[in-house]
């Protein structure tokens, strides 16, 4: 069974190779590995050790503890394996849509961003 924290910090690993547009095979070729391993960490299918999570770090441009954020250790195992399940569903940022619409939205300069930050929440609202 994955231990929730793999399965968590293979996430972040995703959403910031999604963020920063590397593919799995170049984030793998930086750091020295297969993109298949890269793949088995993303998922939790294999734990990453602390000198290769500072390998991935440095590649990504974060710090060791945004690989962490968002987790709060309260979690059981029955509830991480029914996350596990329905993470596919319910996680804005498994969706390769999300990621692009985030990663086109940061390219955007910053003052134009903020009016359409602006524009989208009075549609939200709207809606």
């Amino acid at each position: 069974m994955k231990h929730p924290v793999d399965v968590h910090v293979g996430k972040r690993v995703r959403h910031r190779r999604w963020m920063v547009g590397m593919t799995q095979q170049q984030l793998g070729d930086i750091v020295g590995i297969k993109f298949q391993q890269i793949q088995k960490y993303e998922t939790g299918m294999n734990r990453i050790s602390a000198s290769r999570l500072w390998d991935i770090a440095q590649a990504l441009d974060v710090s060791i503890s945004f690989f962490f954020e968002g987790f709060d250790g309260e979690e059981s195992a029955a509830e991480a394996a029914i996350a596990g399940a329905e993470s596919h569903r319910g996680d804005l940022l498994a969706d390769k849509e999300a990621l692009e619409l985030v990663r086109s939205y940061y390219a955007i300069p910053e003052a134009q961003r903020r009016r359409l930050f602006d524009l989208a929440r009075v549609l939200s609202d709207v809606a």
